[in-house]
């Protein structure tokens, strides 16, 4: 609600959930009426419980729209982006229990929504962007998230275009300090130079460093596969970072 109301913004709150049909061991569904109605009434009931606590959370108003369905959370929150400039979803601890009903996974909505998203950390409730950390790299994912969050970026009272190169200088971050001072942006290079293990740490670690609230970064510049297999820095930052990420893929 927040960041709806610094930017004047319509605000709307999304939830959806499938509803489990009962298999035997034969794979044949069990779909007697009794247990869909009991199996309707349930999923309705989630909804409806999500509607309450959003609607105790950001209150009621002609910028505030609630639209839940019984579907797939995953295709119904991609067919709803089309409405928004920003999808903000949140992220559980590692140790937090799944939600296999209402639950959309970032990654999962990182790819599919054709928006930028913002995903919230464990007990973050509020964004704080007067600092961002910029994470660069000279890709498109990178090229558009920095677009994308430029209404962020104006705000910021520091912006940190942070590269993690085996040279001393990046001429691509210098071009992109130039770009965003064309736009009003306060921004600066931070070069990270030499053997880097871990690209995400390292920018954690700026972030930790400049107490910045907010990391803007491409998403899956490689493929999603090879990131679940091999790791890589969106899969590293979606699981270890406690302060907010702008994403954009």
């Amino acid at each position: 609600m927040g960041i709806a109301a610094d930017f004047g913004s319509h605000l709307i709150g999304v939830a959806a959930e499938q509803m489990l049909v009962p298999i035997y061991t034969d794979m044949t569904p069990n779909v007697s009426v009794t247990l869909m109605d009991d199996e309707r009434a349930r999923v309705e009931s989630d909804l409806a419980a999500a509607r309450a606590s959003f609607v105790s959370t950001v209150g009621a108003g002609n910028n505030v729209e609630w639209r839940s369905d019984i579907s797939d959370p995953r295709r119904f929150l991609a067919e709803q982006a089309r409405a928004a400039d920003l999808v903000v979803v949140g992220r559980k601890a590692g140790g937090d229990p799944r939600d296999g009903g209402l639950g959309v996974s970032p990654g999962a909505a990182a790819m599919e929504c054709g928006r930028p998203i913002l995903v919230a950390p464990p007990k973050i409730d509020r964004l704080s962007a007067k600092r961002v950390v910029v994470a660069w790299k000279d890709t498109r994912e990178a090229r558009r998230a920095i677009r994308d969050s430029m209404p962020f970026l104006q705000r910021a009272e520091e912006v940190l275009v942070v590269s993690a190169t085996l040279e001393l200088r990046d001429r691509g971050a210098e071009d992109v300090v130039s770009y965003l001072g064309r736009h009003g942006v306060t921004a600066r290079s931070v070069v990270r130079a030499g053997e880097i293990s871990s690209i995400a740490g390292e920018m954690l670690e700026v972030a930790r460093e400049a107490e910045a609230g907010l990391i803007v970064s491409g998403a899956y510049g490689h493929s999603r596969t090879r990131e679940w297999i091999f790791g890589g820095v969106t899969h590293d930052l979606l699981q270890n970072s406690n302060v907010c990420l702008l994403m954009s893929h």
